[in-house]
C-alpha cells in the first residue's frame, strides 16, 4: 500500500465531531489518507458532513459503507455499545480497522474481533489517544531507555465530571454508557503499556448520583497485580465535582527512579521525574503547552500521531500498537473488575486471546 492513497470510511460522524479531526489529516504532508465514505445518523448529519468536508458518499447504513470497494480502512467512532457490531462488519468485509476506545464492552466480543482480525489478516488499531499524547511518549522513552529501572508499581487516574459531556452526547445517558469501559479502560491501557498483562484485580464502585438520569455506578477504584508481580491501581471517577487536579495522571515507580505525568484536555500538562542517582533528589519538570486545534476535546494532534503510526504499519506490514489484542486485554481487565465489584472477591483476568 506504500505511496497509494489510503481510503477511509468513517462510522460515527456526530458523536465527538470526529469528522473535523479526520479532515485535519488532509493538511499533514506525510499522510496519504482520503475520506471516501461516511456513515452516521440522522440523514441530516450525513448530508451536512458530506457537503462540509467534500465526502463523495454518505449513508445511514454501516453495511453499505463497509461493503464499498473505495474504502480500505473503516474507522469506528460510534457509541461504545455499537463498536462490536460495526467492527465485526468491517472485518468480515476484509477491511483494516481503527476503533476508538473502548474497543468493545465484553470479553466475548473482544475474542470475536481478535479471531476475525487474525483470520482476515488485516490491521486493527485501537485509537487510545492517551498513548499518543506527548507526555506518554516522553515517559515511555524514559522507561524504555532504562532510566527508571525495573518497575515496582504503576498507577493511573482519569477523573472527569461528565455532566457537561452528557449535554452534547446524550447517548451516554440514554444507553447508558458504562464508564468502566468508556473511562477506566483508558487508564487500564496506559498501565498495561508499561507493565504488560494484568493477572488479577480487586475493584470497588459507587454511584455518584450527580446526574439523576444516570442510573449505574460511575466511580471506580481498581487494585491490580500484573503477571510480573508489579502492583498497580486505577481510579476512574466520573460522577463527581471535578477536583482541583489534572483530568488524567499516571505514575511509574521503578528501582532507579519515579515519574508522574499529567494531562487535561486543552490545558498545559507536565512530567515530573526523580532519579535515584541524582544528588540532591530534586524533581526535573518537563512542561507541555496544550496542542489546541478544532477537533473534539483538542485530540487532533494525537489522532494525527496514531494515524501516522497506522500508515506506517500498513506500508511496512507492522503490528499496530495498541493492537486488537491490547484492546481485548484491557476490556478483559474491565470485565474482571465488574465481576470483582459484584462478588467482593479478587478476580483473575482472562488473557488468552
Amino acid at each position: 500500500m506504500a505511496n497509494d492513497v489510503i481510503r477511509l470510511g468513517i462510522i460515527g460522524m456526530g458523536l465527538n465531531n470526529m469528522a473535523s479531526t479526520f479532515v485535519m489529516l488532509n493538511d499533514v504532508e506525510d499522510l496519504r489518507y482520503e475520506i471516501t465514505a461516511i456513515c452516521s445518523v440522522p440523514q441530516e448529519t450525513v448530508d451536512e458532513c458530506c457537503k462540509e468536508f467534500n465526502v463523495p458518499f454518505g449513508t445511514t447504513d454501516f453495511r453499505e459503507l463497509v461493503g464499498r470497494d473505495d474504502v480500505d480502512v473503516v474507522c469506528v467512532f460510534s457509541p461504545d455499545h455499537l463498536h462490536a457490531e460495526h467492527a465485526v462488519a468491517a472485518l468480515e468485509a476484509g477491511k483494516h480497522v481503527v476503533c476508538t476506545k473502548p474497543m468493545v464492552t465484553s470479553v466475548a466480543d473482544a475474542k470475536r474481533l481478535v479471531d476475525l482480525a487474525g483470520d482476515k489478516g488485516v490491521k486493527f488499531l485501537v485509537g487510545q489517544t492517551m498513548r499518543f499524547d506527548r507526555q506518554f511518549l516522553h515517559a515511555k522513552k524514559l522507561f524504555d531507555d532504562g532510566e527508571l529501572g525495573d518497575l515496582i508499581a504503576l498507577e493511573s487516574f482519569y477523573l472527569h465530571d461528565m455532566r457537561p459531556i452528557f449535554d452534547f452526547t446524550p447517548w451516554r445517558l440514554n444507553v447508558p454508557q458504562d464508564f468502566m469501559y468508556g473511562g477506566c479502560v483508558h487508564s487500564i491501557d496506559v498501565i498495561r503499556a508499561f507493565g504488560g498483562d494484568i493477572d488479577e484485580v480487586q475493584a470497588f464502585s459507587n454511584q455518584g448520583k450527580m446526574t439523576a438520569d444516570y442510573a449505574i455506578d460511575d466511580n471506580f477504584f481498581l487494585n491490580v497485580r500484573f503477571k510480573s508481580g508489579v502492583i498497580g491501581r486505577v481510579a476512574g471517577l466520573y460522577g463527581i465535582v471535578h477536583p482541583p487536579t489534572p483530568m488524567m495522571q499516571f505514575g511509574l515507580f521503578g528501582n532507579k527512579g519515579s515519574l508522574q505525568a499529567e494531562f487535561t484536555d486543552n490545558a498545559p500538562g507536565e512530567i515530573r521525574v526523580i532519579l535515584d542517582k541524582w544528588d540532591p533528589k530534586e524533581a526535573e519538570v518537563m512542561a507541555f503547552e496544550p496542542e489546541r486545534d478544532r477537533s473534539a476535546y483538542g485530540h487532533g494532534a494525537t489522532v494525527i500521531r496514531y494515524m501516522r503510526h497506522f500508515q506506517d504499519c500498513l506500508d511496512n506490514d507492522l503490528d499496530p500498537s495498541p493492537s486488537v489484542i491490547d484492546g481485548a486485554k484491557s476490556v478483559a481487565v474491565g470485565e474482571a473488575a465488574r465481576e470483582s465489584i459484584k462478588t467482593g472477591k479478587v478476580v483473575k483476568v482472562f488473557n488468552e486471546f
